[in-house]
């Protein structure tokens, strides 16, 4: 989705961020390429702990969010409940990730 909606993905990036497009474009070029070795029985620990990483990496973005969430705000995920729960369901993908990398071969 990164790239057939780049404009949405762009709106996660904190504003400090230098180069946006780059980051959505080099994320989604990430989550492909982890996708794969997940999908892959033989890679799906490297797989599973580079998604752990790379979901790690993307709470910057939802700290920001939950910093910047106001609750009049139209949309939910921009609302003070709506980004708290963007972050905490980001954590459990974390963990999740790390407990499929350890659960097999």
């Amino acid at each position: 989705m990164h790239f057939l909606t780049p404009d949405y993905f762009r709106t996660l990036v904190p504003a400090w961020f230098r180069r946006q497009r780059l980051l959505v474009s080099a994320s989604g070029a990430a989550e492909i390429v982890v996708g794969v070795l997940v999908l892959v029985p033989r890679t799906r620990a490297a797989g599973s702990l580079s998604a752990a990483v790379l979901v790690t990496c993307y709470l910057v973005s939802h700290v920001d969010a939950v910093r910047r969430a106001r609750p009049d705000r139209p949309r939910l995920l921009e609302r003070p409940v709506g980004a708290v729960a963007r972050l905490v369901v980001n954590v459990l993908y974390i963990v999740w990730a790390v407990a499929v990398a350890r659960s097999g071969p």
